[in-house]
């Protein structure tokens, strides 16, 4: 009886359908990071009565931090927040960042001329690591003395093989006809899971509302728009404007 059994349980087995565990094997997984290039976003909230002197002295000093690793961007939050920046530091490996900030911590002249008297003006700072999406390049604007969007979006839970190509889709209907110039999309790996972002570039803002206009009124960038809300659960867009020291202007 007992071998009857084990029989019957063997059988059964044999019959389970193979295609029964696949969907949680790579429910998560899609286009992989094929280097270990990495973006650090950093948002720093400021006292509302500080944010002129804190912009002044980062303005100043910011040399002492760019001697140590890359610095992409560096922009102040005009729409969708206030009193707030927003950086992104550029880092080769995590052996690097960690390097990075240990020379930093052990720099007297970083510490006393800057970090000293900029941590009292914030009242918080975030910070995410991101990749940028197998498709996408970090790209230079056209031209400086325009503004950028940051816009993030906070995916359903499944990662790009569940929304990845409606998220592809969604952003190239926009930058492929020039609804704006699409600087970098970038996926979150340490901070909210399944958070993509789109960092754009635009001429001003007038310039920015002129274009979405006549981007809602083209019928392939409202189908696209409409397939990718399907796995959206919120988002949030901040206009931004370059800051002078900023490699990105």
């Amino acid at each position: 009886m007992l071998k009857l059994s084990c029989s019957l349980r063997s059988a059964a087995l044999l019959l389970r359908p193979a295609a029964a565990a696949q969907p949680r094997a790579h429910f998560g997984t899609g286009p992989q990071q094929k280097h270990r290039t990495f973006y650090e976003f950093r948002t720093y909230c400021i006292h509302p009565d500080q944010n002129a002197a804190f912009l002044k002295l980062t303005n100043e000093k910011i040399h002492l931090r760019t001697a140590h690793s890359e610095l992409v961007g560096y922009w102040s939050v005009e729409y969708g927040g206030l009193n707030k920046v927003f950086h992104i530091w550029k880092y080769d490996s995590y052996a690097q960042r960690a390097e990075v900030r240990a020379t930093l911590a052990q720099d007297p002249t970083w510490v006393s001329e800057y970090l000293s008297k900029a941590l009292p003006m914030l009242t918080s700072q975030d910070n995410e690591v991101t990749y940028m999406v197998p498709w996408s390049r970090l790209q230079s604007p056209p031209q400086e003395g325009g503004v950028y969007e940051l816009v993030s979006f906070q995916m359903r839970p499944g990662g790009p093989a569940v929304w990845g190509k409606a998220f592809q889709a969604a952003v190239t209907a926009h930058d492929a006809p020039g609804y704006g110039k699409l600087i970098g999309a970038f996926h979150c790996e340490f901070g909210l899971q399944n958070r993509v972002h789109a960092l754009w570039w635009f001429e001003s803002p007038d310039h920015r509302a002129e274009i979405r206009h006549t981007a809602h009124h083209d019928a392939r960038v409202v189908a696209a728009v409409r397939n990718n809300i399907v796995n959206l659960d919120s988002q949030r867009n901040q206009l931004m404007l370059p800051c002078p020291f900023s490699p990105l202007k």
